[in-house]
Protein backbone atom coordinates (compact mmCIF):
# COMPACT_ATOMS: atom_id res chain seq x y z
CA UNK A 1 0.00 0.00 0.00
CA UNK A 2 1.51 3.45 -1.24
CA UNK A 3 -0.01 6.75 -0.55
CA UNK A 4 -0.64 9.17 -3.58
CA UNK A 5 0.12 12.39 -2.26
CA UNK A 6 -1.28 13.60 -5.83
CA UNK A 7 -4.71 12.71 -5.83
CA UNK A 8 -5.45 12.19 -2.19
CA UNK A 9 -5.35 8.21 -2.91
CA UNK A 10 -4.47 4.95 -1.35
CA UNK A 11 -2.73 2.77 -4.08
CA UNK A 12 -2.56 -1.04 -3.79
CA UNK A 13 -1.03 -3.16 -6.60
CA UNK A 14 -2.60 -6.02 -7.71
CA UNK A 15 -3.09 -8.78 -10.23
CA UNK A 16 -6.47 -9.02 -13.16
CA UNK A 17 -8.76 -12.39 -11.83
CA UNK A 18 -10.75 -11.49 -14.77
CA UNK A 19 -12.46 -8.95 -17.00
CA UNK A 20 -15.56 -7.87 -18.86
CA UNK A 21 -17.66 -5.29 -20.43
CA UNK A 22 -18.81 -3.81 -17.35
CA UNK A 23 -16.22 -4.52 -14.58
CA UNK A 24 -12.55 -5.81 -13.60
CA UNK A 25 -12.14 -8.25 -10.57
CA UNK A 26 -8.53 -7.75 -9.10
CA UNK A 27 -6.45 -9.66 -6.27
CA UNK A 28 -4.66 -7.77 -3.62
CA UNK A 29 -2.18 -9.36 -1.54
CA UNK A 30 -2.18 -7.74 1.70
CA UNK A 31 1.44 -8.46 3.37
CA UNK A 32 2.15 -7.83 6.92
CA UNK A 33 4.93 -5.43 7.75
CA UNK A 34 7.35 -8.44 9.08
CA UNK A 35 7.14 -10.53 5.72
CA UNK A 36 10.62 -9.75 5.29
CA UNK A 37 11.78 -11.48 8.85
CA UNK A 38 13.45 -14.74 8.14
CA UNK A 39 10.99 -16.74 10.90
CA UNK A 40 8.18 -15.27 8.79
CA UNK A 41 7.19 -19.11 8.14
CA UNK A 42 7.05 -20.63 11.91
CA UNK A 43 6.23 -17.20 13.51
CA UNK A 44 1.96 -16.88 13.91
CA UNK A 45 2.05 -13.07 13.29
CA UNK A 46 3.10 -12.57 10.24
CA UNK A 47 0.39 -13.10 7.78
CA UNK A 48 -0.46 -12.60 3.94
CA UNK A 49 -4.33 -12.29 3.13
CA UNK A 50 -5.73 -11.67 -0.83
CA UNK A 51 -8.38 -9.48 -1.16
CA UNK A 52 -11.08 -9.38 -3.86
CA UNK A 53 -12.12 -6.34 -4.94
CA UNK A 54 -14.87 -5.49 -7.72
CA UNK A 55 -14.08 -2.81 -10.05
CA UNK A 56 -16.80 -1.25 -12.17
CA UNK A 57 -16.18 0.66 -15.35
CA UNK A 58 -14.99 -0.45 -18.57
CA UNK A 59 -11.11 -1.31 -18.71
CA UNK A 60 -9.10 -3.18 -21.28
CA UNK A 61 -7.22 -5.57 -19.21
CA UNK A 62 -6.89 -9.15 -19.21
CA UNK A 63 -6.53 -11.42 -16.45
CA UNK A 64 -3.17 -11.77 -15.21
CA UNK A 65 -2.06 -8.26 -15.63
CA UNK A 66 -0.50 -5.96 -12.91
CA UNK A 67 -2.49 -3.28 -11.94
CA UNK A 68 -2.51 -0.54 -9.51
CA UNK A 69 -6.18 -0.17 -7.54
CA UNK A 70 -6.74 3.28 -6.27
CA UNK A 71 -9.31 4.38 -3.64
CA UNK A 72 -10.03 7.91 -2.24
CA UNK A 73 -8.40 8.74 1.72
CA UNK A 74 -11.67 9.71 3.05
CA UNK A 75 -13.17 6.37 1.72
CA UNK A 76 -10.27 4.67 4.01
CA UNK A 77 -10.81 6.66 6.82
CA UNK A 78 -14.80 6.02 6.96
CA UNK A 79 -13.92 2.10 7.29
CA UNK A 80 -11.51 2.90 9.85
CA UNK A 81 -14.06 4.84 11.22
CA UNK A 82 -16.69 2.25 10.63
CA UNK A 83 -15.20 -0.45 11.76
CA UNK A 84 -12.65 0.46 14.79
CA UNK A 85 -13.84 3.91 15.90
CA UNK A 86 -17.60 3.39 16.51
CA UNK A 87 -17.17 0.26 17.97
CA UNK A 88 -14.50 1.27 20.94
CA UNK A 89 -16.98 4.58 21.32
CA UNK A 90 -19.52 2.15 21.83
CA UNK A 91 -17.86 -0.23 24.57
CA UNK A 92 -16.08 2.41 26.12
CA UNK A 93 -19.83 3.88 26.58
CA UNK A 94 -20.99 0.76 27.87
CA UNK A 95 -18.38 -0.08 30.16
CA UNK A 96 -18.84 3.56 31.77
CA UNK A 97 -22.56 2.70 32.11
CA UNK A 98 -22.19 -0.60 33.11
CA UNK A 99 -19.76 0.24 35.58
CA UNK A 100 -21.51 3.27 37.20
CA UNK A 101 -24.65 0.84 37.50
CA UNK A 102 -22.60 -1.22 40.47
CA UNK A 103 -22.59 -4.05 38.44
CA UNK A 104 -20.29 -7.08 38.37
CA UNK A 105 -17.48 -6.59 36.49
CA UNK A 106 -18.00 -9.91 34.47
CA UNK A 107 -21.86 -8.61 33.41
CA UNK A 108 -20.28 -5.37 32.51
CA UNK A 109 -17.49 -6.11 30.34
CA UNK A 110 -19.59 -9.00 28.67
CA UNK A 111 -22.26 -6.85 27.94
CA UNK A 112 -20.08 -4.24 26.78
CA UNK A 113 -18.44 -6.64 24.15
CA UNK A 114 -22.09 -8.13 23.39
CA UNK A 115 -22.97 -4.33 22.08
CA UNK A 116 -20.48 -5.08 18.98
CA UNK A 117 -22.95 -8.00 18.01
CA UNK A 118 -26.10 -5.92 16.74
CA UNK A 119 -23.37 -3.28 15.63
CA UNK A 120 -21.86 -5.53 13.30
CA UNK A 121 -24.73 -7.16 12.39
CA UNK A 122 -26.57 -3.61 11.18
CA UNK A 123 -23.27 -3.20 9.10
CA UNK A 124 -23.70 -6.83 7.65
CA UNK A 125 -27.04 -6.38 6.96
CA UNK A 126 -26.36 -2.66 5.09
CA UNK A 127 -23.38 -4.08 3.64
CA UNK A 128 -24.58 -3.31 -0.09
CA UNK A 129 -25.63 0.17 0.64
CA UNK A 130 -22.45 1.13 2.20
CA UNK A 131 -20.61 -0.61 -0.65
CA UNK A 132 -21.44 1.89 -2.65
CA UNK A 133 -20.05 4.86 -1.12
CA UNK A 134 -16.80 3.17 -1.85
CA UNK A 135 -15.51 3.77 -4.97
CA UNK A 136 -12.21 1.86 -6.57
CA UNK A 137 -10.65 2.89 -9.79
CA UNK A 138 -7.35 1.55 -11.89
CA UNK A 139 -4.43 3.18 -12.34
CA UNK A 140 -3.61 3.23 -15.94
Amino acid sequence: MTGSDNFGSIEHDGIVQKSDKNSVTVRISSVSACSGCHEEGSCTLSGKEDKIIDISGRYNLVPGEAVTVLMKKSMGYAAVILGYVIPMILVVALVIILGSMSLPELITGLGSLAVLIPYYLVLWFFRKRINTNFKFTIKI
